[in-house]
């Protein structure tokens, strides 16, 4: 299979926007069911008496959500070898049913293997902001990637 995306290819500072998703109600609560079934993301009344004041995604929906637009938007394309981890994951304000979440990735490193110099690591950087520019979801994926053959 060829690749359009190997380590080379990722440069500090380019950022580019994945897409956008609008939340459903129906999926929120789904999912929730079947994943994290607190009251604030299951139940209408429940949540509206939480300090959320009404009905909220998971957090982990809306990661999901996410990693599917990372793959949808460059990872299948690219030689990838895998990720060893993700790091600050932060659920910085709640996700409610009807916003619509647009998505970017910043590259914010990019640093060949001392140990196997034939790859290299890279850090991006990938926040969910609403139409306010009010950001709901930061994380900072780490994803290995061969040089190109």
């Amino acid at each position: 299979m060829a690749f359009k995306y190997y380590w080379e290819d990722f440069n500090v500072g380019d950022a580019s926007p994945m897409g956008e998703v609008v939340m459903d109600k129906t999926d929120m609560i789904d999912f929730a069911k079947r994943y994290d079934p607190q009251p604030f993301h299951i139940d209408e009344a429940a949540a509206k008496e939480s300090m959320f004041g009404g009905l909220i995604a998971s957090g982990w929906q809306t990661c999901s959500l996410v990693m599917r637009m990372m793959v949808d938007s460059y990872l299948s394309e690219s030689a990838s070898l895998g990720s060893p981890g993700v790091d600050n994951v932060r659920w910085l304000k709640p996700v409610r049913p009807g916003d619509s979440l647009h998505v970017r990735v910043t590259v914010v490193d990019a640093t060949r293997s001392r140990s196997k110099p034939d790859r290299g690591m890279v850090r991006t950087s990938i926040e969910a902001i609403n139409f306010v520019h009010s950001c709901k979801l930061c994380l900072k994926p780490s994803d290995e990637n061969p040089a190109p053959p």
